[in-house]
């Protein structure tokens, strides 16, 4: 008795230390709040800010999903959400930002000012970083899920002298020697990666890089991606410009776009990411493309999905592959 006794307690001490795992949809945030607060000019500072419209998708879909929850309902199943924000009026005005507080993986971000003013100019100058470190979180909770079950990377590593974390669930539409299409049947339709490469000289003009890249994207479509009718291939939509950034992956120069693509002669359309990525040892730009053609459904978590498996990539040097 005196063993089982031992062995319970040392049980039950083990199991308090166990750090619970966060729960819920990506791109979700619980945000902890008073009602009067969040039905006041806090309350719609935040939506501005985190419900705002996602960019480059064809109709107006949230940043982030938010649940509020007034401060004394804080304990219980909203501690498990990765993301939280807690919202108070207190003695200081202090932002501070708590990893794995409650659950892991987890940001806690505390704000809390002497009056409302106060709050909201805390708000105002840490949204940037809040949204980045939140982003980055969902972005590493995708691709932790993708990695459960994963497609033979052999195929991709040979061609291309990369590493990508794809999900099974992708299939192989064509295969070619710079060229592979993948793609993922939905139940509204369908998501699809592309991977191509071209020689550095191919968007070397800074002059015209956006367009470089557009002509290009448009020329892999009208080799490959097509509708069902004679001369329906997919092309970037030509009524809005595609928004453009110069980021890194892999730690490279890389050229990001987002926008809308359509089928040329035809109805449909859908929203698109593409990363050019400039690998100057291999003298290639490195296109890693995703799509999604989902009329009748939501598409910002199908295109962060996307983006996850895309920001996987890990860029080899020629010869390593065996």
């Amino acid at each position: 008795m005196l063993l089982i006794s031992v062995l319970f307690f040392s049980c039950k001490k083990e199991n308090t230390n166990v750090i619970r795992k966060t729960t819920g949809e990506v791109n979700n945030i619980a945000v902890i709040i008073d009602d009067q607060q969040w039905n006041g000019e806090i309350g719609d500072s935040i939506r501005n800010k985190f419900a705002s419209p996602v960019i480059g998708l064809p109709q107006e879909e949230p940043l982030f999903t938010i649940n509020q929850y007034p401060v004394k309902l804080m304990e219980g199943f909203m501690t498990d959400s990765r993301n939280i924000i807690i919202v108070k009026i207190g003695e200081k005005n202090n932002f501070t930002i708590n990893k794995n507080q409650y659950a892991e993986p987890q940001n806690v971000f505390h704000i809390s000012g002497k009056t409302g003013a106060a709050i909201l100019a805390i708000f105002q100058k840490n949204t940037p970083e809040i949204i980045q470190i939140i982003r980055r979180t969902e972005i590493e909770e995708c691709q932790r899920i993708n990695k459960k079950a994963l497609l033979d990377p052999r195929i991709i590593t040979n061609k291309f002298d990369i590493k990508i974390d794809v999900p099974s669930d992708y299939k192989y539409m064509i295969q070619e020697s710079n060229f592979i299409w993948l793609k993922k049947e939905l139940v509204s339709g369908n998501t699809s990666l592309l991977l191509y490469q071209v020689p550095i000289n191919a968007i070397k003009n800074k002059n015209n890089l956006v367009s470089n890249i557009i002509k290009i994207r448009d020329s892999i479509g009208a080799l490959y991606i097509h509708g069902k009718e004679p001369d329906t291939d997919m092309i970037t939509e030509e009524a809005y410009s595609p928004y453009f950034f110069k980021i890194k992956l892999d730690d490279k120069v890389t050229y990001e776009m987002k926008g809308t693509w359509e089928l040329r002669n035809d109805f449909m359309s859908g929203p698109f990411i593409n990363y050019a990525i400039l690998d100057e040892e291999n003298q290639r730009v490195l296109f890693l493309e995703g799509f999604c053609y989902s009329p009748s459904k939501e598409k910002r978590d199908f295109m962060h999905q996307l983006e996850s498996i895309i920001k996987s990539v890990t860029v080899l040097k020629k010869g390593t592959v065996k």
